[in-house]
């Protein structure tokens, strides 16, 4: 693989990418959520936030002390954020076409396709870094065991290792569609439940 992928020269690298999920999970846990990046960066922090914002619904709603109002409450946010997170993965991929058109790069009618597109695998590395913070928290929990703390640090361990590899084999993927022997497609997610008109729960009430 070329290390003057054009990639490189156009888009953020993935450390860039992967290093603005870990800081502003740190930093959204301490402040008010902020988004101060610009261009591509700018979307994977907002694709970021409704991750962020995804996991802690996704906790209120598994609280013991939460009523069957508040759970209705919640999960209704979780689905519009859910929504909200696919609609962005579609964005950074759209960003990156848009981005391979202005550049001319067209590989071969019969280049390979990724099973997954670097959209979707910026997604999977927003939630890896959330996965991390939480797990340190409880590995810096004061009433922890010691069998609780070497079981965190044994996971915190294993997502540092799928951590790597993915942001890896994100680097590759990109480098090898800008230098054109892997094609780019935008796979629309095409949610059902959403839309009143293919929802018989909605189009039937």
């Amino acid at each position: 693989m070329s290390t003057t992928s054009v990639a490189r020269q156009h888009l953020p690298s993935v450390a860039e990418i992967t290093k603005t999920q870990v800081d502003t999970v740190e930093a959204w846990h301490q402040e008010p959520i902020e988004n101060q990046y610009d261009g591509f960066l700018e979307l994977v922090c907002r694709q970021h936030e409704f991750n962020y914002r995804l996991w802690h619904e996704e906790d209120i709603a598994r609280s013991p002390t939460a009523d069957d109002a508040k759970i209705a409450e919640v999960k209704r946010a979780i689905d519009k954020l859910n929504q909200a997170r696919n609609d962005m993965i579609e964005k950074l991929d759209d960003a990156i076409t848009a981005l391979l058109e202005r550049l001319h790069i067209r590989p071969a009618d019969d280049a390979p396709v990724n099973t997954e597109t670097a959209g979707s695998a910026i997604d999977r590395l927003s939630i890896m870094s959330l996965r991390l913070y939480h797990y340190r928290e409880q590995l810096d929990r004061a009433d922890a065991d010691a069998d609780h703390r070497n079981k965190v640090a044994a996971r915190i361990d294993l997502c540092q290792q799928q951590h790597a590899d993915l942001s890896k084999s994100l680097q590759e993927l990109l480098d090898d569609i800008f230098d054109a022997k892997k094609r780019h497609k935008t796979y629309r997610q095409m949610k059902m439940y959403n839309d009143p008109s293919l929802n018989p729960e909605i189009y039937n009430a």
